[in-house]
């Protein structure tokens, strides 16, 4: 059987074809609702299927997006690709998200596929390992913005949480407790992953700003699987820490799995702060304090900048790296110690 086209269905609806192309395109302001019925009853009565290739090529556009992330395990990750979908639905747009488990190589095949399938722009939680294909994508003014980490030199829009703020709310939570010996714990920054990079700045900050001692056996850095070990070295010095920030989600996870496995109370024995918001935090016993990030506005905002980018008609377009602020949960995973 020959495909069922855009002329079939305009001579079952008794309608001309650029009344239907006017539908499929969401139009109906041109027609009126006894037409739009016509057209949608013609459309199921002979299963006819959008030439969405032949759309593509005659619109200039596929109406598709790309979505890399760095590790879709983070909540904040999920949270976001949740929203830019949401956003891109609204636009007509639909999306293809990849992980690439921090590994640039990964992130290089999803990029060179994403391009090869003619997306209309990538969103991308960058590695940090493939400065030339971000190069390239920026020499071809194809359109790109970095979503939660920043490449430095890099002239790329990129929307991110200020974390510094994150990591001062958290600080000054916990000395506003009366705290003193408060550690830090992040996963790997060897790639300089600048939230990462950037909570342990923020942490220095915070902890000389409230008089504190900044402590170097205090601050871990490790690959997930180290962590537990990372936390046994911190309890086993000789004056361990009162308190723990988690840098992120998954950091958070691995504490409290230790601090069960060890049978320490939160915060009786150690106080902990997370940062990035978590389902489980308000419902783990005690409930966690976490820092949380506005996911939803940092990916519209991040979608506003992609279809800034993809509108071939503004030729000022926003390079820029909007930060935005992270708010404190406070719940009961910390103690007052002050008399």
């Amino acid at each position: 059987m020959r495909p069922i086209t855009i002329t079939d269905v305009a001579k079952q609806a008794n309608v001309s074809k650029s009344t239907v192309s006017q539908y499929l395109n969401k139009r109906y302001e041109y027609m009126s609702e006894k037409t739009r019925q016509k057209i949608e009853s013609a459309i199921e009565e002979l299963n006819y299927q959008p030439n969405i290739v032949a759309r593509s090529l005659k619109q200039k556009t596929t109406f598709t997006v790309g979505v890399i992330v760095a590790n879709i395990l983070h909540t904040f990750s999920t949270h976001v690709i949740r929203a830019v979908e949401n956003f891109f639905h609204e636009k007509g747009f639909q999306i293809i998200v990849c992980n690439a488990d921090d590994e640039p190589e990964k992130e290089k095949k999803y990029i060179e596929m994403l391009r090869a399938k003619q997306v209309d722009g990538i969103i991308i939680f960058p590695t940090g390992g493939n400065l030339d294909l971000y190069e390239r994508m920026l020499n071809d003014d194809f359109p790109i913005v970095f979503m939660d980490r920043t490449i430095k030199d890099m002239n790329i829009a990129t929307v991110m949480l200020d974390n510094h703020l994150a990591s001062k709310l958290a600080v000054d939570h916990f000395a506003d407790k009366g705290y003193e010996q408060i550690a830090i714990l992040t996963t790997s920054v060897i790639r300089n992953i600048s939230p990462r990079v950037e909570r342990i700045e923020g942490y220095r900050i915070a902890m000389e700003a409230c008089g504190l001692q900044v402590k170097s056996e205090y601050i871990k850095t490790a690959d997930v699987d180290q962590i537990a070990p990372a936390l046994k070295e911190l309890f086993q010095l000789e004056t361990p820490p009162q308190a723990l920030l988690a840098g992120n989600d998954i950091v958070l996870i691995e504490i409290l799995k230790y601090i069960k496995e060890q049978g320490l109370r939160i915060p009786e024995d150690v106080a902990v702060i997370g940062i990035d918001e978590v389902p489980f935090a308000n419902f783990f016993t005690p409930p966690i304090t976490t820092v949380s990030q506005p996911a939803i506005e940092m990916a519209g905002k991040a979608v506003d900048l992609l279809l800034q980018q993809m509108n071939k008609d503004l030729e000022e377009k926003d390079k820029s790296v909007i930060r935005l602020k992270p708010s404190l949960l406070e719940r009961n995973s910390c103690l007052s110690l002050k008399q």
